[in-house]
């Protein structure tokens, strides 16, 4: 019987230990810190601009189509490369040819009854001032289509990189004025995670614009664009 009792009260006892070794280590585990997150928005002033300029055209037969909308893209391209030159680029960004259809009245199998080709061209330029002009030549050479401007930065990590030190910067200094406030200090950052970024570029709206709609002269005002960034700071404290 003794040697029972001996044996429940040596595994109580370290039962009892292995608890309170256990609660100790989880109190040191869980140190004191602060939380914040740090958000910051840059404007830069856009350095490029993308615009998509169309030829559609429509005809009988689909060959028809296809070279009338050929012959006058080519003179829109031309035109458009003298604009451009060396500062910039000109590709195509898409093409279609399509049959338009005659639906009867009173039910029945459709008709073919033509054909629609759409050719569409993107130039991207760095010359922000020459950007009105490119459209005017392109509606004057044959274009009636004008279905996307926007204006981007060509390096945009650089603006990236701002609105991250800004957003850290931040962040660093919310953590600081919460420890003053509560009467500790900070020891230490333990972790800095990036939990958002981004770049919102300019997008002209009202662009889908046909040829005889064109203005004389097209203004084109670029604006600026935001570059965002979001970082959480995670800083361990001590009292003072």
């Amino acid at each position: 019987m003794k040697k029972h009792v001996l044996f429940f009260a040596l595994v109580l006892g370290v039962s009892c230990w292995s608890r309170a070794y256990s609660q100790d280590i989880d109190s040191k585990a869980k140190v004191p810190a602060i939380t914040v997150i740090g958000e910051a928005v840059v404007t830069v002033e856009p350095d490029q601009a993308e615009i998509d300029v169309g030829v559609v055209t429509q005809s009988r037969t689909a060959i028809e189509a296809a070279n009338e909308n050929a012959a006058k893209l080519s003179q829109v391209i031309a035109e458009m490369k003298k604009l451009v030159g060396a500062q910039g680029e000109i590709k195509t960004a898409g093409y279609s040819l399509t049959p338009n259809y005659r639906y009867p009245k009173e039910g029945g199998k459709p008709e073919i009854v033509g054909y629609t080709a759409s050719n569409i061209v993107r130039a991207k330029v760095w010359a922000l001032n020459s950007v009105g002009k490119l459209i005017d030549a392109a509606m004057r050479s044959g274009a009636n289509r004008v279905q996307r401007l926007v204006f981007t930065l060509k390096d945009e990590q650089a603006a990236q990189q701002h609105a991250l030190r800004d957003a850290t910067t931040k962040a660093k200094a919310k953590a600081e004025e919460i420890a003053r406030a509560l009467g500790v200090k900070i020891a230490r950052v333990q972790s800095v995670t990036e939990s958002g970024q981004g770049i919102r570029p300019i997008m002209a709206e009202g662009v889908a614009l046909r040829a005889e709609a064109m203005p004389s002269q097209t203004p084109v005002e670029a604006g600026t664009i935001e570059v965002r960034s979001t970082v959480t700071l995670t800083a361990e404290i001590s009292g003072q």
